[in-house]
């Protein structure tokens, strides 16, 4: 799998037979997985705490540390994943949907370079 060839449905299809397999749907309701979101974005953010934003980039593509950054991620993106499933949102609709959105508040003749609220612009 890798992002040129896998759709979003087949993620969603291999997580679901992942989760199903261990007969973990009874532990996936939307708290708990909301929960499970906020705990590995801790942990991917403790990569890279106390650097400076310099420093991030030689964090993130560290050999070492960069496996670590990949396996934080995959875990953030695979319990948002299944969130989608048990709450039946469809990603790519609602990603369109919030780029409409982001779109109507950060209009590029007002954001662009800036790092302002839409509410400040």
């Amino acid at each position: 799998m890798n992002d040129e060839t896998t759709t979003v449905a087949e993620m969603k299809a291999a997580i679901a037979a992942f989760v199903s397999e261990r007969d973990w749907e009874q532990f996936h309701d939307p708290k708990n997985l909301v929960m499970a979101l906020a705990s590995e974005v801790g942990e991917l953010a403790d990569i890279f705490r106390w650097v400076t934003n310099e420093e991030s980039y030689k964090t993130a593509f560290d050999q070492v540390k960069a496996e670590a950054v990949a396996n934080e991620l995959a875990d953030i993106l695979m319990f948002a994943f299944e969130f989608a499933s048990v709450c039946k949102i469809d990603i790519g609709s609602a990603i369109t949907a919030k780029l409409k959105i982001n779109n109507e508040k950060y209009p590029v003749s007002k954001a662009k370079g800036s790092n302002l609220k839409y509410d400040e612009l």
